[in-house]
């Protein structure tokens, strides 16, 4: 993760304010599918915004897949944050998380599309939108929380 403060302001004799800040990262997310059913899953692509504080930073894709019934499978993408540029007092905040507290909290959301596939014949599609908490530490390059929530199966 890499931040970078773009020119600062002063306040009287107060420390200097960014008046924005630079965000650049890759995350490389893993996600374990598993697929327990005697019939298989048919899951199309699924697209993922990151987001630091309610501001969309980048999108991850996860190309579709076949899972066989009675399997676990692992997909991975890797969103690409390039120099996101945030407001003075988001990039404080950021800062801060960073650089301070060692600790940035980012909300990854998305859409999931899967069919059931028995034999030759795939049923109607179902969505489930996903939302997951992630903390991350710039000094150790790690996941340091996660937690994942699933909503809204609709046919």
């Amino acid at each position: 993760m890499g931040i970078t403060a773009n020119p600062s302001s002063t306040v009287a004799g107060g420390p200097p304010t960014p008046t924005s800040a630079s965000l650049s990262l890759n995350i490389k997310m893993l996600f374990t599918a598993v697929n327990p059913n005697k019939v298989g899953i048919k899951y199309g692509e699924s697209r993922f915004t990151v987001m630091y504080r309610g501001i969309p930073l980048g999108k991850g894709v996860v190309p579709g897949f076949y899972q066989p019934a009675h399997s676990v499978r692992q997909v991975e993408t890797t969103v690409a944050v390039d120099r996101a540029n945030l407001l003075q007092a988001d990039a404080a905040d950021l800062i801060k998380d960073a650089s301070l507290n060692d600790r940035v909290e980012l909300r990854i959301l998305g859409e999931v599309g899967a069919k059931i596939r028995v034999l030759d014949f795939t049923s109607p599609g179902v969505q489930v939108s996903v939302d997951c908490a992630i903390v991350i530490s710039p000094r150790k390059q790690s996941l340091t929380y996660k937690q994942c929530g699933f909503d809204g199966l609709s046919v």
